[in-house]
């Protein structure tokens, strides 16, 4: 944050959140200093190599993508949108209109059904949708109305058991909407999901169809049926050849099928595209383990390992496991290594901060506590929770992190 920015921010905050930011930019600084280094980038499968042979197997050398628009507006929405838009209504009076006509008992009143994988005109008419089929919906009618709005991804905040083994690491989807340079604002289906800080993307439509059919191809997966899985799963690559869930769960798809080489081809692929994501480790793992290949799993499991230890929300759910059981010192740790990988969540200052008052530290507790507000408020709004499912941001975010990025590494 340069020194024009500090001034313009001091001249528009309360004097308290002022006085906290003061000594954040100061750990800003030391931050800056202590982590310029951190930042490694070492070769996930040094001995992989893409192969055409491979993908041709596992692809096939012609693909039919289904001719369907997620985004299609059938007759019955736009007549419902005539008869409930008022005509000439704009920017922020048709932004908050259209999530009244979405949410309200008395309009549509969508209701969320993780099965429901539908386009915009069918979650219309079945009145349900997953995430991405109500954004769906919601993009559709956004832009008939003359709105800019566009998908976006962001990445959930991993969980693990009481092992340390991860149990769950996705994306989240949400529509992104432009009134002006400066004023966004964000259409979410679930606002309470817990996100992970600077890992929002915007993708294209044709991002978006491929994840609509690997949506379709994981249900089909789940309920057996795995060759139908594998077509929609060649599908959603002929779409987006670098979506790497799509890769993983294709491997997945090929391990049922007794296809263990093209399978492992396929998890490699998702790690090469993806360095950020466990799941095709923990696979690779799992596959070199059930093949006897046990120093090849173990290696894998290191790798997870390595990323949990490196992963600010791992420290974030050891910590909370700690506080649980009483063992404040070792909280305190916990959430201190979590705020070094990852200095704008605010939850971590909140929890440092609890530490410190069942260590007798009111003081600490009361500054945490302010830190965690100051960041909340002033920091991007894209990441938080709440129980709205429309937010309004400001793009011209006033705290950026120093924290350094996170990849996986395997480790001999």
């Amino acid at each position: 944050m340069n020194s024009k920015a500090w001034r313009s921010l001091s001249e528009r905050i309360p004097d308290w959140v002022a006085r906290v930011l003061k000594t954040f930019r100061v750990i800003f600084l030391l931050l800056s200093l202590s982590l310029l280094g951190a930042c490694q980038f070492s070769g996930l499968n040094p001995g992989f190599r893409e192969s055409d042979e491979f993908e041709l197997q596992i692809l096939g050398d012609s693909i039919d993508v289904p001719d369907i628009d997620l985004l299609a507006l059938d007759q019955a929405v736009i007549d419902y949108l005539d008869a409930n838009i008022e005509p000439g209504l704009g920017g922020w009076d048709l932004v908050e209109r259209l999530q009244t006509i979405l949410f309200e008992p008395e309009f549509l009143n969508i209701q969320y059904d993780d099965t429901a994988n539908f386009t915009a005109s069918e979650a219309f008419r079945e009145r349900r949708a997953n995430c991405l089929s109500l954004v769906n919906l919601y993009i559709g009618m956004a832009r008939h109305l003359g709105l800019q709005v566009s998908y976006q991804t962001v990445q959930i905040r991993p969980m693990w058991n009481r092992r340390g083994e991860l149990l769950i690491l996705s994306e989240h989807i949400n529509a992104l909407g432009r009134i002006s340079p400066t004023n966004q604002y964000i259409i979410d289906f679930t606002p309470e999901v817990r996100l992970q800080q600077q890992t929002a993307e915007v993708i294209s439509d044709t991002a978006a169809q491929a994840l609509y059919f690997n949506n379709l191809a994981v249900e089909l997966l789940i309920d057996g049926q795995t060759q139908q899985a594998l077509e929609l799963f060649r599908v959603a690559l002929a779409l987006d050849p670098g979506l790497a869930m799509a890769w993983n769960n294709i491997g997945s798809a090929l391990g049922r099928l007794d296809k263990p080489e093209l399978a492992e081809y396929s998890f490699l692929k998702a790690s090469l595209l993806d360095r950020n994501n466990a799941s095709s480790i923990n696979n690779l793992a799992r596959y070199y383990a059930e093949i006897g290949e046990t120093a090849k799993s173990q290696r894998y499991r290191r790798a997870v390992q390595s990323y949990n230890n490196r992963n600010p929300y791992y420290h974030y759910m050891l910590g909370n496991l700690a506080f649980e059981e009483k063992n404040f010192d070792a909280a305190r740790d916990h959430f201190q290594e979590a705020i070094r990988r990852n200095d704008l969540e605010p939850d971590f200052y909140l929890a440092l901060g609890l530490t410190f008052r069942e260590l007798g530290d009111s003081k600490a507790y009361d500054d945490l506590s302010m830190m965690s507000v100051a960041i909340r408020e002033l920091g991007d709004q894209t990441y938080r929770a709440s129980q709205n499912r429309l937010r309004r941001i400001e793009s011209r975010s006033i705290l950026r992190s120093t924290s350094a990025g996170l990849t996986i590494q395997v480790i001999d």
